[in-house]
């Protein structure tokens, strides 16, 4: 950009320092623009921009970098591939189940899983980086365009009608001619044939100089465009809000009630439902296999209204919505949305009726209630107690050689009782219960108790005191609030788009001296029509014009 040696014009306009034409008159103010013949430049009519200042601050360069554009290219290219690099194994996010993402990507693609858990690429869309890069994008957007939409909206609020003559014959459509009758009579029917084509005019006093201008709106449609790329990153940041987005499952056995993660709801399933095809509904090489028709959750959802946080109470739920999940019909309350996901129809086991049998006297205590969830921490059996010290959904010995769990369903359950009683040590023993009993179950919990399953034994006697859950139901719970505004994003930037592309804002510069005519026009696009209009309006007022003799250089006597 060229910066003029003198800001101050020759009509006596003082301009700030970059400013290339003046802001009254319109002249070239660099004398090398008033020397060339090359149509004027017209972005922003010249008008200075804060990245063009001299001498800049220590906050002017950082203005100046966000500024501009090739920075916020390259911003956005970058953003781009790292968003690609996201794609190429799962996100950490997308895991149903509890996976170790440290032993996880190793072990399912090799060391180039590993490395790219090691990069953190496993969850690029929440890391800081990521963020980072669509904050410096949003930045980018906001100063932008205020560098730009500042100068313009000034350029275009004040504009003066009667512009130099080196402004108007450097325009790409310029016309120059005599007139051989009045003046202002000429000039106000010229203006009157305008606006017919729908421009607004603007007369000097004297009644000898134009403005037409149409379309003005048009210009801020990169703007408004701007505005909602700027709402729509803001939406995206924003789901990095606790509570703001979520992308989690929940598995829950028939008649089960479970929290849904990081809130304040619950939700229980009171019944799971699968309908499979018969035989004669499948092609004949899909005959012989379940395949489900429908399956549907009987849900209902809780909310929590006192107790949430208290781990030693129960906490009081008040029922808020029923409703019966299937495929796209998910369950919706406060930007929650359940989605029916998978089910499994294998029995999962809820609890156990045990007792307990001392096998010195042949007496059997109990049953008692063993829920596999929540189980009660104490248990009196006539003269021997259990207090529960452990509890493993699933039970295994890890790496160290000490119980772990791996996972949180019941499917190979353990629970490490303390026991007290007659012929036991004072302080108690522990004792380990499986309450799955098959044989090699039963002969690893004799060999863990050694002595101590010698002198007791806790079991289940028939399966009329063992609790089962006929099927599973796996929900997708998902929680998007930046949503709406990513919909309010996306209606703005649309509507910018349409603003810039669909309408053109033109202009038209026209002065009368004695008998010469000068005209200039401007448009940011659609040349052909711009021409089209001026020679329609020197029609109008017997002056006969082809529209391509318009172009500059063209100079009509």
């Amino acid at each position: 950009m060229l910066v003029p040696e003198n800001t101050k014009c020759e009509c006596g306009h003082h301009n700030s320092v970059g400013t290339v034409l003046c802001e009254y008159c319109g002249k070239p103010l660099h004398q090398d623009l008033q020397k060339s013949d090359e149509p004027l430049e017209m972005r922003y009519d010249g008008v200075a921009r804060r990245s063009q200042k001299s001498n800049p601050s220590y906050i002017d360069r950082v203005w100046n970098f966000f500024s501009s554009v090739k920075i916020a290219i390259y911003l956005i290219v970058i953003t781009f591939l790292t968003a690609m690099l996201g794609t190429i194994y799962p996100q950490e996010s997308s895991f149903i189940n509890n996976f170790d993402p440290s032993t996880y990507y190793r072990e399912t693609y090799g060391t180039m899983g590993h490395l790219y858990y090691v990069l953190g690429l496993s969850h690029t869309y929440e890391s800081w980086w990521f963020i980072g890069l669509l904050v410096m994008i949003g930045t980018s957007l906001v100063i932008c365009s205020l560098d730009r939409v500042l100068p313009l909206y000034r350029a275009l609020n004040k504009q003066q009608i009667r512009k130099h003559h080196q402004f108007l014959l450097r325009q790409k459509a310029v016309y120059k001619g005599t007139l051989n009758q009045d003046a202002a009579e000429w000039v106000s029917q010229y203006g009157d044939a305008l606006k017919k084509k729908g421009y607004r005019i603007h007369r000097e006093e004297s009644g000898t100089a134009l403005l037409a201008e149409k379309n003005r709106f048009s210009r801020w449609g990169p703007y408004i465009n701007h505005i909602g790329l700027i709402l729509f990153l803001l939406a995206i940041v924003a789901r990095a809000i606790p509570g703001w987005q979520m992308d989690a499952y929940v598995t829950i056995p028939d008649g089960d009630t479970v929290q849904i993660k990081d809130t304040n709801y619950y939700v229980k399933n009171e019944k799971f439902n699968v309908e499979f095809y018969a035989d004669d509904e499948l092609p004949e090489q899909l005959q012989g296999k379940a395949r489900a028709k429908k399956y549907l959750t009987e849900a209902v959802m809780y909310k929590c209204v006192s107790d949430c946080g208290d781990p030693l109470k129960e906490p009081v739920l008040e029922e808020v919505k029923r409703h019966d999940i299937i495929v796209n019909s998910p369950l919706s309350y406060d930007g929650i949305k359940l989605f029916q996901f998978d089910f499994n129809l294998n029995p999962r086991l809820n609890a156990v009726n045990p007792v307990l049998e001392d096998k010195t006297t042949g007496e059997i205590y109990g049953p008692f209630y063993l829920p596999m969830k929540d189980a009660e921490l104490h248990h009196e059996l006539g003269p021997f107690t259990l207090d529960l010290y452990a509890n493993y959904m699933e039970f295994a010995l890890g790496s160290d050689g000490k119980p772990t769990t791996l996972s949180r369903d019941p499917n190979a359950p353990a629970f490490v009782f303390t026991v007290k009683g007659p012929g036991l040590h004072p302080d108690g023993e522990p004792y380990i219960y499986f309450p799955m009993q098959k044989d090699k179950v039963r002969f690893a919990q004799d060999t863990i108790n050694r002595d101590l399953a010698e002198r007791i034994e806790i079991r289940v006697d028939g399966m009329e005191n063992v609790d089962f859950s006929e099927a599973t139901t796996v929900l997708n719970v998902r929680v998007d609030r930046a949503v709406p505004y990513l919909w309010v994003g996306a209606v703005f930037s649309m509507l910018g788009l349409i603003m810039g592309s669909y309408w053109q804002h033109r202009r038209i510069w026209l002065r009368v001296d004695g008998s010469e005519v000068v005209l200039g026009a401007h448009t940011n696009k659609n040349w052909f029509g711009m021409r089209s209009d001026v020679a329609f309006g020197l029609k109008k007022t017997g002056i006969e014009v082809d529209p391509k003799s318009l172009d500059n250089g063209g100079k009509n006597a």
